[in-house]
Parts: structure tokens; C-alpha cells; sequence
């Protein structure tokens, strides 16, 4: 038999108690955040007003940090157009994206479910925002809606974010892009963006637990138009999931890969 140390708990209860403390102080950060930032973000131009928004997910970065030992690597920064307006085309993992990336641009727009309008303080946000809201449920007209919104968006110079898989899919899990990226590719003869990212690693689709690691944002060199929609789509999955599947192996390859990460190493081994 042997003793437990009560001086080294086990690493599976270190993760589930910083995972504990972590979900706790995320939902607060961000409540209160709503709350005491309302009075001001109401009243300003919403080019100023994303400051607000970008303050509080430095915040929430610095919450993980603190509460998992989370670390942050942001590569291809020199791929964001200065000077053009552009689409984001991410890939989607986790929470940790969906406000980490407004970080680095200019009054962003966000491509969403018309449901999150609805959630209290949060849809007021996005309503102040502008952002492209859509009613799946309304089939091909949805489409429709959504271009013609975001093409008065692009050519304000406003840079759009969308999901091209539509919602977060597990890290490693069989890719599935929809439609949508090159319909606005094609219709609006945009730039797009790409980027990958390792975040599910670290932060897996819906689970409670969050491990440690340095979570890597990689923005990757711009798609710009002229390709047809075959071509296109061919080149953005290509390229989100090449530059995602690397993520994944530098991951695993490091002295404590997250469990996914393992797994994909002993598969791959």
C-alpha cells in the first residue's frame, strides 16, 4: 500500500480545483464587467466603445493566466491588412477566441446566431455593436440577410469575424465548413483572413475542465480575390487546417502536453 501525500495532491485534483476557481471568476469578471461598464459604453461612438470590450478580455486573459497558468502566443500578426478591410475566418474551439481576437482589430464586426441578442446586458452589447446577426431558422433568406449586412459593413472598412464551421468543433475533430465564408468571399470579392488556432486543447468544447499550456492564436497570410468558389474553398480549409493540425503537434510534442493533446501524440506515434 502506499501513502497518499497530502503535501502534492494529485494533478487531476490541482486542474478541476484551478478549473473551479477559474469558471467562477470568469462568470463574475464578466458580469460585473457588464454592469459597471454599461453607463459608460452606452454613450460613446462605437469606435471608441470597443475599447471597453478589448479591456475586459485583457482581463479575462489575465484571469486564466492567474487562475490555470494559461500562456498566450499570438503569431502572424504581420499578415493583418492595414490598409484594406478584410474578413476573419477562424477557426473555433473554445470561449477563448471569440474575444481574443477583437483584440487586434479595428471597430470589429462579429457574424452570430440571432439568439445571443437576446441574452440579457450581453445582446445589448452586440445591438450596440452592430454586429451581423442571423435567423438561421429562416433557411436560404438567411444567407441573403447576411450579405447584404455584411456588405454595407465591408464597405464601411469594417473587419468582419465569422466562424466558417459555424460553432465550436472539438480540436482534432473532422473539419466541416460551411457555405456562408464562400458566399461572402464570392459576393463581396473580399480578403479573407484565416486563422488557426490550439485553444480546444487547453480549453476543450464544453468541458468544465481548462489544463495549462500556451494557447497559440496564428493569423495566416491574407486569401485575397480573384479564385472561384471551389478554389477558395479548398484554399481556407487547407489552410486553417494545416496551420491547426501543426498547433496540435506542438502541442503534443511539449513537456506537459493537455490530454488531448496526448492522445493525438499516441495516435499519431
Amino acid at each position: 500500500m502506499v501513502a497518499a501525500d497530502f503535501h502534492h495532491p494529485p494533478e487531476d485534483a490541482v486542474i478541476a480545483l484551478r478549473s473551479v476557481l477559474f469558471n467562477i471568476a470568469f462568470y463574475l469578471a464578466n458580469a460585473i464587467q457588464m454592469i459597471f461598464w454599461t453607463p459608460i459604453f452606452f454613450f460613446l461612438p462605437r469606435q471608441f466603445a470597443w475599447h471597453i470590450p478589448r479591456l475586459w478580455a485583457k482581463s479575462l486573459l489575465w484571469v486564466q493566466h492567474v487562475c490555470i497558468g494559461s500562456r498566450y502566443e499570438f503569431r502572424g500578426l504581420e499578415n493583418i491588412p492595414k490598409d484594406r478591410p478584410f474578413i476573419v475566418a477562424a477557426k473555433h474551439q473554445s470561449n477563448w477566441e471569440t474575444y481574443t481576437g477583437l483584440l487586434f482589430l479595428d471597430d470589429p464586426s462579429y457574424i452570430l446566431k440571432r439568439e445571443l441578442m437576446f441574452v440579457p446586458l450581453f445582446g445589448w452589447y452586440m445591438a450596440k455593436m452592430k454586429v451581423v446577426a442571423i435567423n438561421r431558422k429562416r433557411g436560404s433568406q438567411a444567407l441573403a440577410d447576411m450579405t447584404a449586412k455584411a456588405h454595407v459593413q465591408y464597405r464601411e472598412g469594417r473587419k468582419i469575424i465569422i466562424y466558417p464551421e459555424g460553432t465550436r468543433t472539438a480540436a482534432g475533430a473532422e473539419p466541416h465548413y460551411k457555405y456562408g465564408i464562400t458566399h461572402l468571399y464570392h459576393e463581396l470579392d473580399a480578403n479573407i483572413l484565416p486563422v488557426a488556432v490550439n485553444s480546444g486543447l487547453f480549453w476543450p468544447r464544453k468541458s468544465f475542465l481548462l489544463y495549462p499550456g500556451t494557447i497559440v492564436m496564428e493569423f495566416l497570410p491574407v486569401i485575397e480575390p480573384g479564385l472561384s468558389k471551389k478554389e477558395f474553398a479548398a484554399e481556407l480549409e487547407n489552410r486553417i487546417e494545416t496551420a491547426t493540425a501543426n498547433l496540435i503537434a506542438e502541442a503534443a510534442a511539449s513537456d506537459n502536453p493537455p490530454p488531448l493533446a496526448r492522445k493525438f501524440a499516441a495516435a499519431s506515434g
